[in-house]
């Protein structure tokens, strides 16, 4: 099997991007570039992965991580692409080939990358090229007219007009044989408009020695597209939510509108799910079968199970929810929650690290917080669990059969007991007795002849 090499190129500032960001750093998708760079090149399964840094070196290296399958290598200065391959050279084997890759073209697939692999030898060369409608700004291919085999690529500045006409482009991305690439990279000049390394002179050299060129295109052409500012970034943001609602929607999900839907992460989902508008996922999502997501959600690190509906604006996050459940709308389910079958969450609920068991429902104005809940537990309009007493955090346990009436406070520790009520307006600071009737209550008393207090207009 041909071994692979990957080189990355991220050295780049991006001035355009008008940020002190460095440009491989911006998020797409909920992650930084890079990373989307890096996810696709380990697909590969390659002997060694260089990424070149330079503009903001340390942060990128502290946001990305200094992994055991990363090589780091500085370019110093900005100089070009081949320039900046050339430092990962003392990093490469002398077999074998590698693939050059761009830390601002993210959304290339690992399809197309293994597609383009499959064709190269170590005595060949392999671009990754493209026909666009509007070629401008990019190298363009110089084929033979009668061979129609490549003689060159012209970077935009340096073309003539006609060259200009020409619509297939350097994407940038090739595969290039590791015996002959040290040999390349020493014979680069700067002389050309920019005064910089070009990789891409690589492929006269190549055609002076005779060697094949092989070409492959992607499958569509925003995965070649590369990232110089806050638009470009844009338009690739949708075409990646595009791609994964169509992904979605060919397993079964229904959307009321793709185009308004994010995934920052990975989600998952089961037969007949239905997503509204303005939902967004983060991290590591699963809808089971037959759920419901209803507009303005979202979801962070969630398993919700079959048959589960979420109401409008609602927010969930690190928690599990069982099947059959109904939450929202305006819910909020903090980390370290788990809600078990048929458990009703409603308006203006929030619940944090709690456990609730089947069948319960807070469905109103209420906080649950560090709470055991048992089964068939009711809990009142404006109940409370009072978990905090400044310093520490503090556990309510709910056993079954337990109806909380509204505003009442349970201040933990606490338990109420099986089978207890709790009388509306009440504060429980002691553990209940199984079954009974509690409630803490001062008299009701009426004043007459008193006056509210007035301020005085004058």
């Amino acid at each position: 099997m041909l071994q692979v090499d990957v080189v990355i190129l991220a050295a780049g500032m991006g001035k355009r991007m008008c940020s002190s960001l460095p440009k491989v750093l911006h998020p797409l998708a909920g992650k930084p570039i890079l990373s989307h760079v890096l996810d696709i090149a380990r697909t590969l399964s390659p002997e060694r992965i260089c990424v070149v840094f330079g503009y903001g070196g340390e942060l990128v290296r502290q946001v990305i991580g200094d992994h055991s399958d990363l090589i780091w290598v500085k370019q110093a200065q900005q100089l070009g692409t081949g320039h900046a391959v050339k430092q990962a050279l003392p990093y490469l084997d002398n077999k074998g080939v590698t693939l050059v890759l761009f830390g601002d073209v993210p959304l290339v697939k690992s399809d197309t990358l293994k597609a383009l692999i499959e064709k190269a030898r170590e005595d060949n060369l392999v671009l990754l090229t493209v026909e666009l409608d509007n070629p401008t700004g990019y190298g363009r291919i110089v084929r033979d007219p009668v061979t129609n085999r490549i003689q060159a690529i012209v970077e935009e500045k340096d073309a003539s007009q006609l060259q200009k006409k020409i619509r297939e482009i350097n994407t940038g991305i090739m595969v290039l044989p590791n015996g002959r690439l040290g040999n390349w990279l020493d014979n680069l000049s700067d002389a050309n408009t920019q005064g910089e390394y070009y990789l891409t002179d690589i492929i006269a050299m190549a055609v002076d020695a005779g060697m094949p060129i092989e070409t492959s295109s992607p499958a569509s052409d925003w995965e070649v597209s590369g990232v110089n500012d806050k638009i470009q970034l844009s338009i690739l943001e949708r075409a990646h939510q595009q791609d994964t609602a169509n992904r979605l929607m060919e397993q079964g999900v229904m959307f009321a509108d793709p185009a308004r839907f994010d995934v920052r992460g990975r989600l998952v989902c089961g037969n007949d799910v239905e997503i509204d508008i303005n939902c967004i996922f983060e991290g590591n999502v699963r809808l089971g079968n037959n759920v419901k997501i209803h507009a303005n959600c979202i979801l962070r690190n969630v398993i919700v199970s079959d048959g589960s509906v979420v109401h409008p604006f609602s927010l969930i996050e690190d928690a599990e929810v069982g099947k059959n459940c109904r939450i929202g709308p305006y819910a909020r389910i903090r980390p370290g929650t788990q809600l078990d079958d048929a458990v009703h969450v409603g308006n203006f609920v929030e619940i944090k690290n709690s456990h609730i068991a089947s069948e319960s429902k807070v469905n109103h104005l209420s906080y649950v917080g560090d709470t055991e809940m048992g089964r068939r537990v009711n809990i009142g309009a404006g109940a409370i669990t009072c978990n905090y007493d400044g310093a520490f955090k503090h556990r309510t346990v709910i056993e079954d059969d337990v109806f909380i009436g509204s505003d009442t406070q349970l201040v933990a520790p606490v338990t109420v007991a099986r089978g207890s009520t709790i009388g509306a307006g009440s504060t429980i600071t002691r553990d209940t007795p199984e079954g009974q009737l509690t409630l803490s209550r001062t008299k009701q008393t009426s004043i007459a002849n008193w006056k509210r207090p007035r301020k005085d207009r004058n």
